[in-house]
C-alpha cells in the first residue's frame, strides 16, 4: 500500500488534475456533447502527465536532492527503476487508449508524449526552450478536449491563455529551483540570466496573462459571469503573486507561489465554466 501511495504521489496529483480540467474545458467549450470521447481523453491527459512527471523525477533526482528532498524518490519512496518503469507504463496505456477516440487525439498524444520525454531528457537544462515546450504542451490539452470532442475553434483563445500562464510560471519555477539547479549546472533562464532578469521576465508574461485572460469577454464570446469571476476571483491572487515575487525571492516563498498560480487556475477554470453556459 505504501508502494502504492509513493507511485501515486510520483504523478503529482495536482499537476496532473490541472491537465485533466484543462482537457475537460476544451471538451466542454467545444459544445457536441461528445462526453465519452472527452472522459477518454481526460484520461489519457491524467496518464500521460503522470508519466511525464515519473520520468521527470527519474532523470531529476540529483537536482530535488537539494531543491525538493520530500519527493518520492529523493525520499526512498520507490526505486527509481520502479519510476521509470511506471512512466512507460502510463505512456503505452494512455497512447493505446487514443485509439478509442480517433486518429488526430492518439497523434497528439503520441507526440505529446514523446516531446515530454526529450524535454526531460534535454530540453529542461535550456534556456525558455524546455519553458516554452511544458507551455505549449499544457496549451495543447484544452485543444485536446476540443479535438476528442470534434469541435477545436472554441479551444485556440483558451490554449493562447494557458500558454501564456504556464511559461511565466515556468520562468518562476526556475527561480524556485535556482540552487539545485546551479549546483547541477543546469542551464536556466535564472541560472544564466539571474534572478533580476527571470523576475522581470515572469512580471511581462504575468501582466500579458492578465491581459489577454479578459479577451473572451471583451470579444463577446463569454457572458459577464466570466468576467466578474476573474476580475474579483483571478486578479487578486495574481496580483498577490507579483507583489510577494517583488518582495521576496527565496526558494521557500517562490515554491509557495508557484502553488498558487495552480489553484488560481482552478478559479479561472470556473469562469471558463460558467461564462461559456448559453
Amino acid at each position: 500500500m505504501e508502494k502504492v501511495k509513493a507511485l501515486f504521489s510520483l504523478t503529482r496529483p495536482l499537476t496532473t488534475f490541472s491537465g485533466v480540467l484543462s482537457t475537460v474545458m476544451g471538451g466542454y467549450v467545444a459544445g457536441t456533447g461528445a462526453w465519452l470521447n472527452i472522459a477518454l481523453a481526460a484520461i489519457a491527459t491524467a496518464l500521460i502527465t503522470g508519466a511525464a512527471n515519473a520520468w521527470n523525477d527519474y532523470l531529476d533526482i540529483e537536482i530535488d536532492k537539494v531543491n525538493q528532498p520530500q519527493r518520492v524518490l529523493p525520499s526512498g519512496g520507490v526505486s527509481p527503476r520502479t519510476a521509470w518503469r511506471f512512466s512507460v507504463a502510463l505512456t503505452l496505456l494512455a497512447v493505446l487508449l487514443t485509439l478509442l477516440i480517433n486518429l488526430p487525439t492518439f497523434l497528439m498524444a503520441l507526440a505529446s508524449s514523446v516531446l515530454l520525454y526529450i524535454y526531460s531528457w534535454k530540453l529542461k537544462s535550456t534556456v525558455l526552450v524546455g519553458n516554452a515546450t511544458i507551455a505549449g504542451i499544457s496549451a495543447l490539452s484544452v485543444v485536446f478536449g476540443g479535438v476528442a470532442a470534434g469541435h477545436v475553434q472554441p479551444t485556440l483563445l483558451l490554449a493562447l491563455i494557458i500558454g501564456v500562464a504556464i511559461l511565466g510560471r515556468e520562468v518562476l519555477k526556475t527561480m524556485a529551483d535556482y540552487e539545485g539547479d546551479l549546483s547541477q549546472q543546469c542551464r536556466t533562464v535564472a541560472t544564466v540570466w539571474g534572478k533580476r532578469v527571470s523576475r522581470n521576465i515572469f512580471f511581462i508574461l504575468a501582466t500579458i496573462t492578465g491581459i489577454i485572460m479578459m479577451a473572451p469577454y471583451l470579444l463577446r464570446i463569454y457572458s459577464p459571469i466570466y468576467a466578474y469571476i476573474v476580475a474579483f476571483g483571478v486578479y487578486p491572487v495574481l496580483l498577490y503573486i507579483l507583489i510577494r515575487v517583488a518582495r521576496d525571492t527565496s526558494a521557500r516563498q517562490l515554491n509557495f507561489l508557484s502553488r498558487l498560480m495552480k489553484y488560481d487556475y482552478f478559479i479561472w477554470f470556473l469562469a471558463v465554466i460558467l461564462g461559456s453556459v448559453g
